[in-house]
């Protein structure tokens, strides 16, 4: 059977591996480092992001891009989207890939298919995204995802491929919208973990999640996305889980900066990335210049930069002129 390459070792990517290895088939994982890459080959385990869920035998793991994709007629591309095209430039020809990056770049404003567009203009791409913490996936847990993507042989091949009874996949036709519904939902986490860590309830949490998904549906809907994409699993699902569960590290970093940690020691503190940290201030970029109104990301922004502590920018919110509910 072909291959699928994994391209990225971090928590996601290892999950995703041996979810496609749960599926059948041949699995390569491509790690960035050799000696960690060398490490998890003898342990069969990925101790620094996902310690404790062995690696299943028939997974290869390699820093040796070539190697990973030696065969792959199908890639999954799991790195951030920040260092998406730095990655990826010296790699060989991709065979057509999921993205599974959620974010937009500080360089550019580009959402993850928008990046690799630019190095990779001949791949056919899509997007894997959804309400998934890793952990869940690699063990198993049921869980459901959307593919999207405009080419619908690739959507078919890849919930083939990807999908078993306990991880379930959808096929839709709107990368645009997953790809904000992806990238708003980090934060309006990090807006959701710092009402509660500030103490200020669950009816202010609740109201905030609202409010954060007419945010991302204006802003879809103006790149030339669909609302009923930000109402789905790539939309109001992964907000749901990424606003309330506790493995959310967009959430955990809110709930910090609410009970009055400072940003550089809470990230001074983590070895993974907390993708809202760096999407927020080039979401709202992306958003003036679209022209959408996007007042809880402002005020986050306003936040991280440490202009703002969570009762002013709560202050700031509510002291907004009111008009019609959406």
């Amino acid at each position: 059977m072909d291959r699928i390459a994994v391209i990225g070792a971090g928590a996601w990517g290892t999950a995703l591996a041996i979810q496609a290895a749960r599926a059948g088939g041949p699995v390569s994982l491509w790690a960035r480092d050799p000696a960690r890459a060398a490490e998890m080959a003898r342990s069969r385990d990925n101790a620094a992001h996902l310690p404790g869920v062995p690696l299943p035998d028939g997974l290869a793991i390699t820093a040796d891009p070539a190697e990973a994709l030696a065969g792959a007629t199908l890639a999954l591309l799991v790195v951030p989207a920040q260092h998406l095209a730095a990655t990826l430039a010296p790699f060989p020809p991709l065979p057509p890939s999921l993205v599974a990056a959620k974010g937009v770049t500080t360089e550019g404003l580009l959402f993850p298919l928008e990046s690799l567009a630019r190095i990779r203009p001949e791949v056919t791409a899509g997007i894997l995204s959804g309400p998934n913490f890793a952990a869940e996936v690699a063990a198993g847990l049921p869980a459901a995802a959307v593919v999207a993507s405009r080419d619908e042989a690739l959507r078919e091949a890849a919930i083939a491929r990807l999908a078993t009874p306990g991880f379930r996949l959808y096929g839709q036709d709107d990368p645009v919208g997953a790809q904000v519904g992806g990238a708003a939902k980090n934060v309006i986490a990090i807006a959701a973990g710092a009402v509660m860590g500030a103490g200020l309830g669950e009816n202010a949490r609740a109201g905030l999640v609202t409010r954060g998904l007419s945010e991302i549906a204006r802003l879809a809907e103006a790149l030339g996305g669909r609302a009923d994409t930000v109402a789905g699993l790539s939309g109001l699902g992964d907000l749901l889980l990424t606003c309330t569960g506790p493995g959310s590290r967009n959430f955990s970093l809110g709930f910090a900066l609410g009970q009055g940690q400072t940003l550089a020691d809470i990230l001074a503190a983590r070895n993974s990335v907390t993708e809202g940290v760096a999407t927020a201030p080039a979401l709202l970029a992306r958003a003036q210049a679209a022209g959408v109104d996007m007042p809880i990301t402002a005020a986050v922004c306003e936040l991280l930069a440490g202009r703002h502590d969570v009762p002013s920018a709560v202050r700031e919110l509510l002291g907004r002129p009111r008009r019609s509910a959406e």
